[in-house]
């Protein structure tokens, strides 16, 4: 009987030749990251006692929820994280301004290949499933465990396979598919499940789009999730890294707990929105009807790549931002940063009345750079729509793909990118 990839990983992992759902396994992990939280690891590694990490070529320490600094409190945090860096001699750290979201700078510059054990201080680690990887968020406590002896336990989940064939319809998305899946299957729907996705319409994806999948998964509860390990991804990773790359993949025979099958053209129709206050809660963008907006948000760890910006430029290229809205755009990564300002992007973006914030979180924290007023509205490609997520209590974030804050941003509320533009425009990936 054959193994699933996340079975695949782990066995590999930890040194066995099989292992089914719901076992226990030591693993050994690859490569352990943490952002501005690494000031919590830190504690709790001193607590431990142990002087040095196990492996300091093996952490990535990258700084993006709260750059620069919006606070005493929190310069205060990078201070620490930075003398901590300089004492251990960890080789891989990304400071404000040389970085950007973890989750894209770790693929940028090489840090992630198929079949590693990869564990993050951050929930949207399931993000790297899209490189091969086994990618989870763990907490604070475990990644001092982890600093301390580079192993981790796991229990080994069972896996939900979802087939999606067929081409997307004009305006849609990665977003909108997993907005949909997330709709059908609920915020528990794959609690503590690897989820494999694979088909024709995945297979077509980029490699930015495949990462919305995956980063997007963890908000139906996947422990981790994949894409397709195929020569476009190989061919994005190889110029990244002199690693010799493996083309793995699930076997043949692997058993799954459930498989989905869906038809990106028959099943999607119109964009997606998650509406207030749950991811799960999904509802095709016709059936809200005149929802004025406030904020429109384009960026963070799912949608703030260079696909993304390119899109939205499109879209707003010779119009202007609705009166009443703000659009507050920030690219996932300095180097996303630059290409988009190579290419135009920015410029255009700028034009029309977008404000371009420097590579990281921003408000998806709900710290700084565009958090919202009680009363406010936000339409906004990031992944969480959470009660306050982005400020006030008082306030409403509706999620959906980059296309739609582009438009909504410029018709003052939620809005088809067709309404917008009349004739989609060819979009390449750099």
């Amino acid at each position: 009987m054959g193994m699933t990839l996340a079975e695949k990983i782990l066995a590999r992992a930890s040194g066995r030749p099989l292992v089914r759902p719901d076992e226990i396994v030591v693993a050994k992990v690859d490569l352990a990251m943490s952002h501005e939280n690494a000031d919590l690891v830190r504690k709790s590694f001193l607590e431990i006692g142990v002087t040095k990490v196990w492996d300091p070529s093996k952490i990535v320490i990258i700084f993006d929820h709260r750059i620069p600094a919006e606070s005493e409190k929190t310069a205060t945090t990078h201070k620490a994280v930075r003398e901590f860096v300089a004492a251990q001699g960890i080789q891989h750290f990304y400071d404000v301004g040389r970085g950007g979201v973890c989750h894209q700078v770790l693929p940028e510059h090489g840090h992630v290949w198929p079949g590693m054990v990869l564990v993050g201080t951050d929930s949207h680690t399931t993000t790297h499933g899209a490189f091969g990887a086994f990618a989870t968020g763990i907490g604070a406590t475990e990644m001092s465990g982890v600093w301390t002896e580079g192993k981790l336990w796991f229990k080994v989940p069972s896996t939900i396979r979802i087939v999606v064939d067929g081409e997307f319809r004009p305006w849609i998305s990665a977003k909108d598919l997993i907005l949909r899946i997330i709709g059908m299957l609920g915020s528990d729907g794959a609690d503590y499940r690897a989820v494999e996705f694979d088909g024709a319409a995945i297979r077509s994806m980029t490699v930015a789009s495949r990462m919305v999948l995956a980063n997007l998964a963890m908000e139906m509860g996947a422990k981790v999730a994949f894409t397709p390990v195929d020569e476009i991804l190989l061919d994005y990773l190889r110029p990244r890294t002199s690693r010799k790359l493996e083309m793995i993949g699930p076997d043949a025979d692997a058993q799954y707990e459930r498989i989905i099958k869906m038809d990106a053209g028959e099943d999607l129709w119109e964009p997606q929105i998650a509406c207030p206050h749950s991811v799960d809660n999904v509802k095709p963008l016709s059936e809200l009807g005149e929802v004025p907006v406030e904020q429109a948000v384009l960026g963070s760890c799912t949608n703030g790549r260079l696909e993304d910006l390119e899109v939205a430029a499109k879209i707003v290229a010779g119009r202007t931002v609705h009166p009443r809205t703000r659009m507050v755009v920030i690219p996932a990564s300095q180097q996303v940063y630059r290409d988009a300002m190579r290419l135009g992007y920015l410029e255009t973006l700028a034009a029309a009345g977008a404000i371009i914030n420097c590579p990281g979180c921003g408000p998806c924290v709900g710290v700084h750079q565009g958090i919202l007023a009680a009363g406010e509205t936000c339409v906004s490609s990031t992944n969480r729509n959470f009660l306050g997520r982005m400020g006030s209590k008082d306030s409403k974030v509706y999620l959906a793909s980059p296309a739609v804050v582009a438009a909504s941003a410029i018709a003052g509320k939620l809005a088809h990118p067709a309404d917008i533009v009349k004739e989609v425009p060819c979009l390449v990936e750099v």
